[in-house]
């Protein structure tokens, strides 16, 4: 395997690349810390608001003739507000990088922030808010994640409508100069690359670059619970979440198998119990999340009215009863699944320059796809039911969506 190199810069900026020796494309990720959860209390919308200013011109080019330059060199992009990270992407193919690299930078370092864009932008980002009425799934999901997460940890990534109305382009500019800083900020590249090269590059087009900012803290518990929003529908969206080990964990492995038992397939057992053996939902899965300093089991089930409290007591019911053990098939076939899109995702330049930026993020390191793979080999059936067996499923948050409040399994 390929060495992945870093190289951490004066200003603070983190380089990381991992060079792919088969394939001609490259990806790029960068992660800078102007993710919502930086976001004042009083603007939760300013950072979606700054994700879609960044692609509207830079560098002192208007937002047509920027985008062009790109479009010309083939480059596919985008710009979009996470928790803690504002993440620009790109992938072209590797002979383009010189003439795209300074443009695709300029999108963090000199973006116009122009004030006939305010508008449009804000009317972009205000829709993205008014389409979830027409998508309770993702909007059981949001508020489930707002109510097991610790504020400011589980903002929701479009932001309050109020807030985003009263933003003005001097509050963007302000959050682009405190967000958008070189320290704390992860660039990273996979695919076609001279290692040597492209970090005298970097260097060079961000040695002006500045600033730095650490992680938000969190500053209090969220109201976690059973919550249920009203809505006159024949439909019941719901959503379940639990602690789980935070990622640098060696326990976290042994979530994610269990979480693949539990929602790996067609033939795990969510699917299988809740929707193929009763017919009680439309869609059930479970998945798991984790983060630098914690973790959560998350999921969903669809399902309508007359169905929704005998969805929700099996679908519990069936995240508790894995605590009696996992089978060894159940775990083979979970494991197998692990496995194969670890090697798909070895093939795409784009998810190895995103896993990579994320490994540095949350691990310190980036890790090799040999040590993932390693990682997967490793996980035994006497670890896995042992682990079950020592974490029941408690204390968990839920979220429903629908006519009428269920009750609540004990």
């Amino acid at each position: 395997m390929p060495e992945i190199h870093t190289h951490t810069f004066s200003n603070g900026l983190t380089l990381v690349a991992e060079p792919m020796a088969a394939v001609r494309s490259l990806a790029m990720t960068l992660l800078t810390p102007a993710g919502v959860a930086r976001q004042p209390e009083a603007q939760q919308g300013v950072a979606p608001l700054l994700a879609e200013l960044l692609s509207r011109g830079a560098g002192g080019q208007a937002s047509r003739d920027f985008n062009e330059a790109l479009d010309t060199l083939g480059v596919h992009r985008s710009v979009s507000a996470g928790n803690q990270h504002m993440r620009l992407g790109a992938t072209l193919v590797g002979d383009n990088l010189d003439a795209a690299l300074p443009l695709l930078l300029s999108q963090a370092l000199s973006p116009n922030l122009d004030e006939k864009e305010l508008e449009p932008s804000r009317d972009l980002c205000l829709q993205e808010i008014a389409a979830l009425e027409d998508d309770p799934q993702r909007r059981a999901m949001i508020a489930l994640r707002q109510n097991h997460f610790p504020e400011p940890l589980g903002r929701p990534s479009d932001g309050i409508a109020e807030h985003l109305k009263a933003l003005t382009l001097g509050d963007v500019r302000s959050y682009w100069q405190s967000g958008v800083v070189a320290g704390g900020s992860i660039l990273a590249f996979a695919g076609q690359l001279d290692w040597d090269k492209l970090r005298d590059t970097v260097g060079e087009l961000t040695s002006a670059w500045s600033g730095a900012a650490d992680d938000v803290k969190p500053t209090k518990d969220g109201p976690r619970g059973y919550t249920h929003l009203e809505a006159q529908t024949e439909q019941v969206h719901i959503g379940l979440a639990y602690d789980a080990p935070a990622d640098p964990d060696e326990a976290s492995m042994l979530q994610r198998a269990a979480v693949s038992v539990l929602s790996g397939g067609m033939s795990s057992r969510l699917f299988t119990e809740v929707r193929e053996k009763r017919g009680l939902c439309y869609s059930v899965y479970a998945s798991y999340a984790g983060m630098r300093d914690r973790g959560a089991v998350l999921g969903y089930a669809g399902t309508t009215t007359p169905r929704a409290q005998e969805t929700l007591d099996v679908f519990v019911g069936e995240l508790r009863r894995i605590a009696q053990g996992v089978e060894a098939d159940e775990l083979q076939r979970a494991m197998v699944g692990t496995k194969a899109r670890l090697i798909m995702q070895g093939e795409s330049t784009g998810a190895r320059a995103g896993a990579i930026a994320a490994d540095l993020y949350v691990h310190g390191r980036p890790r090799t796809l040999a040590e993932l793979a390693e990682r997967v080999d490793s996980v035994t059936l006497e670890d896995v039911n042992r682990f079950v067996a020592d974490r029941l499923v408690k204390d968990i948050t839920a979220v429903t969506i629908g006519p009428e409040r269920l009750n609540f399994p004990e």
